[in-house]
């Protein structure tokens, strides 16, 4: 239990930070296609402004929804029993998805604008992805972990 808490709060983090890189990367790809000007420096502070700006929404939402990923997870490895990287990896990616989708379905909002269009929600998805495969790598238990 121990070992999941402290996998949890890394993996969110790291699953928050690429989501909002990925997300603002596709709004100034956005405007580039519109013809605006987006420097390297002004892509470097959107972004670093949308990671302070969206803790207060898009982070707790992801903390939400990977946590019971996690749990849910837990269980079919339990059950089913396979491959903890493809499970968690899956759950990461599913959380994000779902995420969105009832957002949107329940709610008609869209907290990351970057995940209206298909491409955009994949980049989110697979950042839970990579959230769920690095909780997966650090509970791994001690003789299963690489190096």
């Amino acid at each position: 239990m121990l070992r999941a808490l402290k996998a949890y709060f890394p993996a969110l983090i790291l699953t928050y930070i690429l989501a909002v890189v990925l997300a603002t990367a596709s709004v100034m790809d956005s405007l580039r296609d519109m013809g605006v000007a987006v420097s390297a420096t002004v892509q470097v502070q959107a972004t670093w402004h949308d990671l302070l700006g969206m803790t207060s929404t898009y982070l707790v939402l992801l903390a939400v929804a990977l946590l019971v990923a996690f749990v849910v997870a837990a269980g079919v490895i339990r059950l089913v029993g396979g491959g903890r990287l493809l499970w968690y990896s899956l759950a990461g990616a599913v959380a994000v998805l779902v995420l969105h989708i009832t957002l949107q379905l329940v709610l008609h909002i869209s907290p990351v604008a970057a995940a209206r269009s298909a491409m955009g929600l994949a980049g989110q998805c697979l950042a839970g992805a990579v959230g769920g495969w690095f909780f997966a790598l650090l509970t791994a238990p001690p003789a299963d972990r690489p190096g």
